[in-house]
């Protein structure tokens, strides 16, 4: 493999092939991207590294998290949700976990959550509040439901709470009671701000698969600043995993993990 430039991003691998006996329209390819309002580690604001990372890595799909909407001059009051989608030709559901007044009428309310993007059309949608604790910051699952060629899937990413195990673990409870009762595939997406083995990562490990587990290869730390693998891809058990890559980039604080899958028959 030729050397890498200082800085410049790594690409996911092609996607596996598929043997003959497999419909490569069943294969999907998953991305969870905690994009930090758009701002790279070196302190610059550049939301098109991020929309350059989901398409270098052919991502069908992504959660993200941190997202903007008119929020702030942090991220030049943009709409990055919308942008993001514009910019990629995605389809886009938006969870606003933050909902502001706007600093004057008639302006866009200020809002911060997370987003799906997906080259498939979104049937649905929807934004669901998680526990927290007095003083907390909100946080939610945003789900969304896309058909990959006759099969519907459903596409979650959340955030959990980033200084208390206890909130986070009330949190992970909510998440793996609203996906219970699924039907059909569902992949989760998020930030967990925790790490492998730790309760809150059990919980959900009791009905979904850790993709890295099941087809990473070492460590997988998505969070540099510490060296931490805080950010996961799960998936049904009907779901077949079969790669997960974590990319190396600087449009964001966090590195961006792309995982392919074959879904079930229809």
């Amino acid at each position: 493999m030729p050397a890498q430039a200082p800085g410049e991003p790594s690409v996911p691998p092609a996607r596996p092939a598929a043997p003959e006996h497999d419909a490569p329209a069943r294969h999907l390819r998953v991305a969870t991207f905690n994009i930090h309002h758009g701002r790279g580690p070196d302190g610059r604001l550049d939301l098109r590294r991020v929309a350059d990372v989901i398409r270098r890595g052919q991502a069908d799909v992504a959660g993200l998290q941190e997202v903007d909407r008119h929020y702030s001059e942090r991220s030049g009051s943009v709409d990055q949700a919308t942008w993001l989608a514009a910019e990629l030709g995605m389809d886009v559901a938006y969870g606003a976990n933050l909902d502001l007044d706007p600093p004057a009428p008639g302006d866009p309310r200020r809002q911060y959550g997370t987003a799906i993007l997906s080259r498939f059309p979104i049937r649905d949608s929807g934004n669901t509040f998680l526990p927290g604790f007095p003083g907390s910051e909100q946080r939610g699952l945003l789900r969304a439901t896309i058909v990959v060629h006759g099969v519907p899937v459903r596409i979650c990413t959340t955030h959990l709470q980033d200084d208390d195990a206890a909130e986070r673990l009330e949190q992970a409870r909510a998440v793996q009671a609203l996906i219970a009762g699924r039907q059909g595939p569902v992949i989760l997406t998020g930030d967990f701000n925790a790490l492998p083995g730790t309760p809150e990562i059990r919980v959900l490990a009791s009905s979904l698969r850790d993709a890295w587990s099941q087809a990473g290869a070492g460590a997988g730390h998505t969070y540099p600043a510490t060296g931490s693998r805080i950010d996961y891809v799960f998936a049904s058990p009907e779901v077949e995993v079969r790669s997960a890559t974590v990319v190396a980039g600087d449009a964001s604080d966090h590195l961006p993990i792309f995982v392919d899958v074959l879904l079930p028959e229809g």
